[in-house]
This record gives C-alpha cells, sequence and structure tokens, in this order.
C-alpha cells in the first residue's frame, strides 16, 4: 500500500495507526533518506503505544528503549552504523516482548529475521511531500489487513 504523507502532523498520525497493527515480537523496518521523517514516524508509533517519554533519534546511542503505559516496551534503533545484523547481539535486545523499530536495517536484517513489516519512505520531490509505502513479510504478516486509516 503506498500513501501520500504532506506533513509531520500526518506522518505522526500515520505511525500512531501503525501502532494498531502492532504486538510485542513485531519488527518494522524504516527504510528513507536522511531527513525522510522516520523518527516522527517512530514517535507516532510511540504515541500510538503510548510510550513513556520522548522518543528522538537513537543516531548517537544506537538504541533507546522506552517504557509504555501497560503495553510492550518499544525498542528504537538506528542500525546505519551497524555492519550486520549480527552487531544487533551486543544491544541486548528483547525481541521477543518488545516491538523493535529499525531504521537503515533492509539490506542485512532479512538474513536473520521471518517476518516484519517494512515501512520505505521516499521524499524524492523538492517539497516535503512523501509517498510511504507500508508492507508486510513473512508469515507474521501474511493474510494480516495493515490498518492504516480513520
Amino acid at each position: 500500500m503506498k500513501l501520500t504523507i504532506e506533513t509531520p502532523e500526518q506522518m505522526e498520525s500515520l505511525g500512531q495507526k501503525l501502532a494498531s497493527n502492532l504486538r510485542p515480537g513485531d519488527l518494522v523496518l524504516l527504510s528513507g533518506a536522511l531527513g525522510a521523517g522516520k523518527t516522527t514516524l517512530t514517535r507516532g508509533i510511540g504515541e500510538g503505544l503510548g510510550a513513556i517519554g520522548t522518543i528522538q533519534s537513537p543516531t548517537f546511542v544506537l538504541a533507546r528503549t522506552h517504557k509504555t503505559s501497560g503495553g510492550p516496551k518499544l525498542v528504537h534503533v538506528d542500525a546505519y552504523r551497524l555492519a550486520s545484523a549480527l552487531e544487533l547481539d551486543d544491544l541486548d535486545i528483547d525481541f521477543e516482548n518488545s516491538i523493535v523499530i529499525v531504521e537503515w536495517a533492509r539490506d542485512f536484517l532479512d538474513e536473520v529475521f521471518e517476518s516484519w513489516l517494512l515501512v520505505e519512505i521516499d521524499r524524492s520531490d523538492a517539497n516535503d511531500v512523501r509517498v510511504v509505502g507500508v508492507s508486510g513479510v513473512g508469515p507474521r504478516w501474511q493474510g494480516v489487513e495493515i490498518a492504516v486509516s480513520d
């Protein structure tokens, strides 16, 4: 599915809607150029999950874990500086009981995981309009209708 997103507020709203599809053990891969809106989308997912505290880019710390109000933890990973998916082990992430969002990971996580939600953000225009593709990959998402409407 492809969506047109015109503002940061719409990107956060999309994240909130995507959150309703997620459960513990889910992996969300975000793909997009620098400044495309990956962290803004993650902020919206965090809001939808009831994350506690501010969600900001994990660029300098590689991963940030956010508690939620009664639900699974949200782990936000920036994999830009990771050489392989095996380096995720060093981050000691509880994949089974958390919802994990990974930026910059499309090219190597498929070697380790069998299912993920892929969100591709394209900001090819000179203006701020983004085209966002959302697709489920693997058995977890087989037959799942991903809800993103009101």
